[in-house]
């Protein structure tokens, strides 16, 4: 059993990581639906399916179409987020995960990109309270959080973190079958509540409010289950949760197993289905993900000698 250290940096990697989408110029969607629009499925299926530029040229596309809509620039954060996540990878107490780095020449783009969904999402909540802009304001602070915590920036990932987790809760409250928004509530409800005793002593002295981790897995099931465009991530970053703080080994590989079949071409989806029957004990089984990885053809250039490296470690390691 390996029980790495818990730091406030892992508060919020990772926390609210997941992506959401409205409508361009379609009705008003009903409480609890978001209409999506071909071009959104479309641009998360390429970031899904390992191919997160095509979704950057995408997003760009939406930006110029609708330039006073954070659709677009949330679009290209997350998609600029997983391209990072992966350059970030390594294997650290046996498991794969992005660890903390330095900060690198892209982060300003990213951080521009959050800020400007976030700045549009605030000027739409100027002329109307909504549900579904103040879950877009969340979507920006939540990609601003990810980055700050990747880089070990501990305050600004929980200031950001919070702002997020309120407007999540506003979102909720005003729509509570907006199912998108409890992925979110679920996993800072989670990674709260799975905090050592000393980090919990640091949250509770810079405010940080607390969280349940039982209601952060109804939540996180509800959004994996139920939401119109959180589903995978939630699937996801569950997975990858009973894994890392909770040790449920089989648990989490009957919830990412789903991952690998619907993209086979995700790398990530790859390796974290690949750690998981390592860890089992499944050796041969471990050994064909890693395998799977290893020889697709990714676009990225420093995302696939990532891939190649750890699935080599894995591989070359005694059983």
């Amino acid at each position: 059993m390996r029980t790495p250290t818990r730091t406030l940096r892992r508060l919020f990697a990772c926390t609210l990581c997941y992506f959401t989408v409205a409508v361009f110029s379609a009705p008003p969607a009903r409480a609890g639906q978001l209409n999506v629009p071909p071009e959104v499925t479309q641009g998360l299926d390429q970031i899904f399916a390992g191919d997160p530029d095509a979704a950057i040229e995408l997003a760009h596309r939406l930006e110029q179409k609708q330039p006073d809509h954070p659709l677009g620039y949330l679009l290209e954060t997350e998609a600029l987020w997983w391209k990072m996540y992966c350059q970030a990878c390594d294997v650290k107490y046996g498991m794969v995960d992005a660890w903390k780095r330095s900060k690198r020449g892209g982060d300003d783009e990213y951080l521009a990109a959050a800020g400007r969904a976030i700045s549009l999402a605030e000027a739409q909540l100027r002329k109307s309270d909504s549900a579904e802009m103040h879950l877009y304001a969340g979507m920006g602070l939540a990609l601003k959080a990810r980055l700050y915590a990747l880089r070990d920036e501990r305050r600004a990932t929980a200031h950001a973190g919070v702002d997020a987790r309120e407007q999540f809760l506003r979102a909720s409250q005003l729509d509570p079958d907006l199912e998108d928004a409890y992925t979110g509530l679920g996993l800072y409800n989670y990674y709260v509540d799975a905090l050592s005793a000393i980090a919990k002593i640091l949250r509770f002295f810079m405010g940080i409010p607390g969280g349940s981790k039982k209601e952060g897995v109804k939540q996180l099931e509800r959004g994996m289950n139920h939401g119109v465009l959180t589903a995978v991530e939630a699937r996801f970053y569950y997975a990858k949760n009973l894994r890392t703080y909770d040790w449920k080994y089989e648990q989490a590989l009957a919830i990412a197993t789903p991952l690998v079949e619907r993209f086979p071409h995700n790398p990530i989806f790859l390796l974290l289905v690949g750690n998981l029957n390592a860890e089992l004990g499944r050796n041969e089984t471990a050994a064909a993900s890693f395998r799977a990885a290893e020889q697709l053809s990714v676009r990225d250039p420093a995302c696939a000698a990532r891939v190649r490296q750890i699935a080599e470690s894995f591989l070359s390691s005694p059983h």
